[in-house]
């Protein structure tokens, strides 16, 4: 009798050592989701950082492109004509108009490729919640099942003393 007793105990020791052990592991899991989704966010920060400087060279280029094209139009010995000189001045305004119009269309692009990037990271962590959520289920089913062996040991342990 003492020694079924002695069993029984033994085995409930063990089921709750299980379980502790179970809970662990998931929670270490859950942690490691955490950092990756933080990883993810940081990365995700650092790629719309670059395409924001990009941007920023991409105007500077455009504007220094501008500055050169007044300063011809200032030389005077480029331009002895007024007349000439004041076609010159159309044609290059036009130009810059059309550099402007291509400025913005890249600008729209990449803030289109920024949303798209942002849509991908809201759809990560969705399915990391789903996840979480698959293993909270587990833990209450495992801890349901240790409770229901523990009462079982015990109740042994009772009827047979």
């Amino acid at each position: 009798m003492i020694g079924e007793t002695a069993a029984a105990a033994a085995a409930a020791e063990a089921a709750e050592t299980e379980a502790g052990k179970g809970i662990a592991t998931q929670q270490q899991q859950q942690q490691q989701q955490r950092q990756q989704q933080q990883q993810q966010q940081r990365q995700q920060q650092q790629q719309q950082q670059q395409q924001q400087q990009q941007q920023q060279q991409q105007q500077q280029q455009q504007q220094q492109q501008q500055q050169q094209q007044q300063q011809h139009l200032q030389h005077p010995s480029l331009s002895p004509l007024l007349p000439n000189n004041s076609q010159q001045q159309q044609q290059q305004q036009q130009h810059q108009q059309h550099q402007q119009h291509q400025q913005h269309q890249q600008h729209q692009q990449q803030q289109q490729h920024q949303q798209h990037q942002q849509h991908q990271h809201q759809q990560q962590q969705q399915q990391q919640q789903h996840e979480q959520h698959q293993q909270h289920q587990q833990q209450q089913q495992q801890q349901q099942h240790q409770q229901y062996m523990c009462m079982y040991v015990l109740f042994r342990c009772e009827h047979l003393s």
